[in-house]
């Protein structure tokens, strides 16, 4: 009976252990099982670059896997034929310039002094062809000159009498200047030469094919002597910010997701490296599974995609590697609020 008691009583004090051993790690473990384990890849907008224009390629100046700055010339286009025709556009400029140019200045003053003078002259011509007429006419009153003689003296003094006519209203141009109509109508070829050297400069700077942001070269798709296309592709460039893990995450899960909630993400190159994230986006479409199926039984086997945006300043990530993603569930704090502009491209 003696032993029969000890043993009961080492059973009770070994389950009691057991219990308070279980409790505990209940306990301890209970904020830990909220965490949700996700896995994913990492993932990269992707930009690809075409030249603005047909032409041959003169150089390709980036290989894969360089890295560029935003502005930095990758490539360019061959200028031979279309340098001078800049240079025949500027030259042109330059003339309808002068043009719109002498047209506001108006007459110069030596200009109306030499329509003065001549109307001068034509004044002093006029005055002596009326002294031949009327003495033409004397003459012609006491018979000593011919009808004819008098007729022509006649014309010469209304011929000069017109010439002054003309000197004057040639004098009164010079006075007032150009009209406005010419001054307008010079104007407007101004602009449309400028118009047109500005469009053969953007062709110019165009054959240029410059980085729109800081990138890697993924592929390099062109080579020099290949003819460019507004439609083919010459570089593909993966962006260095932002990165995201793209992970899915099931029905029954769904609920506990929300924009901004706070990660850390882990990969195999740097397994106690963790890297702090937070979820941008999630999708509130079911994938792999038809959308229209809502049953109870298969509605839990639908996934639904997360993106988790990822801090790297070093650089360390790269496209499609793969990534385990811890969703901190039980803190309740979210990322900062600049962080949560994730967008599904």
């Amino acid at each position: 009976m003696r032993k029969l008691t000890a043993i009961r009583v080492v059973l009770v004090i070994l389950l009691a252990a057991a219990t308070g051993g279980a409790a505990w790690w209940y306990l301890h473990r209970r904020p830990a099982s909220d965490d949700l384990i996700l896995f994913g890849n990492v993932e990269l907008r992707q930009v690809t670059l075409a030249f603005n224009g047909s032409e041959r390629i003169a150089e390709v100046l980036v290989e894969e896997g360089s890295l560029v700055h935003k502005g930095q010339v990758l490539a360019r286009l061959d200028t031979s034929r279309l340098a001078p025709q800049v240079a025949q556009a500027e030259a042109q400029l330059a003339s309808q310039q002068a043009v719109v140019n002498r047209l506001r200045n108006g007459s110069r003053p030596e200009e109306i002094a030499q329509a003065r003078a001549q109307l001068e002259a034509a004044q002093a011509e006029a005055l002596n062809a009326r002294r031949q007429r009327d003495r033409r006419e004397a003459l012609a009153a006491r018979s000593i000159a011919s009808e004819q003689e008098t007729d022509i003296a006649k014309a010469a003094a209304d011929i000069a009498d017109a010439k002054v006519v003309v000197n004057q209203r040639a004098l009164e141009l010079a006075i007032a200047g150009p009209r406005a109509e010419d001054i307008a109508q010079a104007e407007a070829q101004l602009r449309m030469s400028q118009a047109q050297l500005a469009l053969l400069r953007q062709q110019l700077a165009d054959a240029e094919l410059k980085s729109p942001v800081d990138a890697v070269v993924r592929s390099r798709l062109m080579e020099p002597g290949e003819m460019a296309s507004t439609t083919r592709p010459a570089f593909s460039l993966a962006t260095k910010d932002p990165k995201w893990i793209r992970a899915y995450v099931s029905e029954t899960q769904l609920g506990h997701v929300r924009p901004g909630m706070k990660a850390t993400v882990t990969v195999d190159s740097f397994p106690g490296q963790p890297f702090e994230g937070w979820v941008g986006f999630i999708s509130p479409v079911a994938e792999f599974t038809p959308k229209n199926i809502q049953t109870e039984d298969l509605r839990t086997s639908l996934v639904y995609e997360v993106r988790v945006f990822v801090t790297d300043p070093d650089n360390q990530l790269r496209l499609g590697m793969p990534t385990t993603v811890k969703l901190l569930v039980g803190n309740g704090e979210n990322a900062p609020v600049a962080h949560q502009t994730g967008q599904r491209q």
